[in-house]
């Protein structure tokens, strides 16, 4: 073999020394026609698909990109995304001209003249870049193949990777430009194009670093973009502000070379500070993550359920479909600005109050169930490990990322200490409702989704002195006396195991009317009242109002014992709102596809059913003015100075362990819960850890800001209807009477409990309600005569 590789060699210097001009003409003409066929060879062959199949004309005409899923606020906000590819696709009506123009003078200024290949550019990216070694002739590709190259990526092939992905760009690119108008290649590759950051698309894009729809763009926002393209790191506006800024000027250059700006409107707009508006939302972050979380798992179920009609199924994070929600993107805002202002300022009191100590004390069984439950733990246990390399695991300090009210911070410390600082965070929720409709307007379900997943909007614990007004709804519907005075004496209810409950404020003198105990949320009258109503009666009635849970057949309940959500609560508060009416909650309207189809529509008609009389409803809500006007809510009016119309309900519960407020007014009802995600994480005190102090300001923030909102006047000044003479005179007694002062009670109540006869009423003496009452009697006496003369005078 190497003496004929010899021999060649040997004859071919002959033939060169013979006639050297000739046999170099005859060498280069046959390499040119090796070359030649070598290039058709791999043109045939990638033509062919022997380095993967061409994605033919069908293929090419139903190009789909993995879209992302949005949901919008009713009011039409985008809220969040689900998504694989963070991508929204855009048409071409609604991009400005402005950025159409960047794009083909940047990257592709032949484009409007060429078939797909610019044959123009390939010769110079040859002669610089192969033959000169310049880099800075650009890369040859046209728009169209920069768009095959992005629908299709490029695979590896060895030493033929580079020539074979081009050759197969070019025969996609050719295909595409005989499918498609110029105007629609420009609009796939926008849709198409990375941004960097998991941000797909010009639209996508667009809100990300400018925090508005690519319709809205200026044309200096335009050129930032399209400057990206280059590479989307180095040319990043946030992280390179000024090497994004003279990118930018790049862009407006070649806009100007290309007559697509005059040299002024050029020079105006290169002078320019770059600024951004960067809006960087996630599964996490954004408005109402808890809520758009909730909404995922209840979307896909239907989506689930509910096939397309060949048969497949939606892809929620692939199919580009939209989400139309009753969130107010306003009311959202306001929302979860009241919850952050009370939650950082109630935290600050908390560490202080529990400072050198710890709400668990010495016995850590909780911080070990705390880890159990953490993900580390589970990832842990998923991989095999024992107990014992898991534990040394929670021991080792590393460097961790951790949440505080003043924003993320690095802190170097053990997973189990990580575990200790993060149960020692109070937690909150809130909700809010249109009770006209049910539609849900508000949504918080904690304090940061980041860090605390869990949603305390569907979480079940205990109601405290929200339940209360459930208690005496139940009592007027079985035909008690609001003005029936009830003793506030402290008993023990020995069929129950001799319980005896007792008041906040350690108080048991006097008697207070109906109105005037809940004003005040006076247990022992709340249980008496439970207790001569009956407990089925009650909790049947909470039934009707919107409780889902079960609740247990025992007097307790009357002081909140049962574990309910805040969505429950504020649907048993829209029934007193209603005038006895309960609504059903709304929060999904529909669901579109990407073509704007309709394929689902959630929004029919409010459901509403009778659960209370109207007579008792307009009875309670004057009861529940009175609590806010003066009693335990009454720091609304002389504290934060709202003068809505409103009603409303505190609420703590035992060892302050959590904290309620439960308030409407006639347009708007909203709840807020304040406490530990472990119960025993509380304050020691009840100054401290009540509702009033805790809840209620969450749910006075909101009502505060969206009230000083001019876009919601006529949430502002909603009055409920005025009460009739019927209710007036129901609640004309006063709240409470001294006991020394109504010594005769005392035997009429005792009788009572000897189960000697209750009398139907008991009106103090000289009150306005007795003379009422002994007036009317005499009339009656008399007669129609005597009644003419006790108004015309005589005898």
């Amino acid at each position: 073999m190497i003496k004929r590789i010899r021999f060649f060699l040997v004859q071919e210097q002959r033939r060169f020394m013979r006639r050297p001009v000739r046999f170099i003409v005859s060498r280069l003409f046959l390499l040119s026609l090796v070359g030649a066929f070598s290039v058709l060879g791999l043109l045939y062959a990638v033509y062919a698909g022997w380095f993967g199949e061409l994605p033919n004309y069908a293929e090419l005409k139903d190009i789909r990109n993995h879209t992302a899923s949005e949901v919008y606020s009713f009011d039409g906000k985008l809220l969040g995304r689900y998504y694989i590819e963070n991508r929204t696709v855009t048409t071409i009506d609604k991009v400005p001209s402005s950025l159409l123009n960047a794009l083909v003078a940047t990257e592709d200024a032949r484009f409007y003249e060429h078939q797909g290949i610019d044959y123009r550019s390939l010769g110079r990216v040859l002669v610089k870049s192969v033959l000169l070694q310049n880099e800075s002739s650009g890369g040859g590709s046209t728009l169209t193949q920069q768009l095959a190259k992005n629908l299709f990526p490029r695979q590896r092939h060895g030493l033929l990777t580079m020539p074979v992905n081009k050759i197969r760009e070019a025969f996609i690119a050719h295909r595409m430009e005989n499918l498609y108008a110029k105007e629609e290649i420009l609009m796939l590759y926008l849709n198409t194009v990375p941004f960097g950051g998991n941000v797909y698309g010009i639209e996508a894009a667009s809100r990300r670093f400018f925090n508005r729809s690519a319709t809205n763009l200026q044309v200096e926002e335009s050129a930032v973009l399209v400057g990206m393209l280059k590479a989307t790191t180095a040319y990043s506006p946030r992280l390179y502000p000024e090497r994004a800024q003279q990118r930018r000027n790049v862009v407006l250059g070649q806009m100007n070379k290309y007559q697509y700006l005059s040299n002024s409107a050029k020079d105006s707009l290169q002078v320019l500070p770059l600024t951004i508006d960067y809006n960087f939302i996630t599964h996490n972050t954004g408005l109402a993550p808890y809520f758009r979380e909730k909404l995922r798992h209840e979307v896909q179920q239907w989506l689930n359920e509910h096939p397309k009609e060949d048969g497949s199924k939606y892809n929620l994070y692939t199919d580009g479909l939209k989400v139309y929600t009753t969130i107010d993107a306003r009311l959202q805002h306001h929302a979860e600005n009241a919850v952050r202002k009370q939650m950082t300022e109630l935290q600050e009191t908390f560490d202080k109050h529990w400072e050198g100590r710890r709400p668990w004390g010495e016995d850590e069984t909780m911080i070990r169930r705390a880890m159990m439950n953490s993900d580390r733990y589970r990832r842990g246990k998923r991989a095999g490990k024992s107990d014992d390399e898991i534990h040394v695991e929670f021991t080792t300090p590393a460097l961790m990322t951790l949440f505080s009210w003043a924003g993320e911070t690095e802190k170097t410390m053990t997973p189990l200490d990580s575990v200790r600082y993060y149960q020692m965070f109070l937690n909150a929720g809130f909700l809010a409702m249109r009770p006209e409709n049910g539609h849900i307007k508000a949504w918080v379900g904690g304090i940061d989704h980041k860090y605390f997943q869990y949603d305390h909007v569907t979480a079940k614990r205990q109601v405290g002195s929200t339940f209360k007004p459930v208690v005496y709804a139940a009592a007027l519907e079985s035909g008690a006396d609001p003005c029936e005075y009830i003793s506030n004496e402290r008993r023990i209810y020995t069929a129950y195991k001799d319980w005896s409950p007792g008041n906040s404020d350690g108080k048991y003198d006097g008697y207070y009317s109906m109105q005037g105990a809940l004003t005040h949320s006076v247990n022992t009258v709340a249980v008496d009242l439970m207790m001569n109503t009956g407990v089925d009666r009650v909790v049947d009635l909470a039934h009707r109002m919107g409780v889902k849970n079960d609740l247990p057949q025992e007097p307790a309940i009357a002081l909140g014992t049962a574990d309910l959500s805040l969505y429950e609560m504020l649907t048993v508060y829209s029934t007193f709102v209603n005038r006895g009416m309960t609504v059903k909650p709304i929060y999904l309207l529909g669901i579109e596809d990407q073509k704007g189809n309709k394929i689902a529509n959630f929004n029919s008609k409010p459901e509403f059913k009778r659960s209370l009389s109207q007579q008792t409803a307009d009875v309670m809500v004057q009861m529940m003015k009175s609590v806010v006007d003066s009693g335990t809510a009454r720091r609304i009016r002389y504290h934060y100075g709202i003068k809505n119309d409103m009603i409303g309900k505190t609420g703590t519960t035992q060892s302050h362990a959590d904290g309620w407020f439960i308030g409407a007014t006639p347009k708007l009802v909203a709840g807020a819960w304040v406490g530990g995600d472990n119960r025993l994480v509380r304050f020691r005190n009840i100054s401290l850890g009540q509702g009033a102090n805790t809840a209620l300001p969450i749910w006075a923030n909101f009502m505060k800001s969206f009230t000083e909102d001019a876009t919601f006047k006529k949430l502002r000044t909603a009055r409920f209807p005025q009460p009739s003479r019927r209710t007036q005179s129901a609640l004309a007694c006063d709240f409470y009477r001294e006991e020394e002062e109504r010594g005769f009670l005392r035997e009429l109540f005792a009788k009572k409990d000897r189960g000697e006869g209750r009398p139907e009423r008991i009106y103090p003496p000289n009150s306005t309600r007795r003379q009422s009452a002994k007036k009317e009697q005499d009339e009656k006496k008399k007669g129609l005569k005597g009644l003419i003369r006790s108004i015309f005078g005589g005898n």
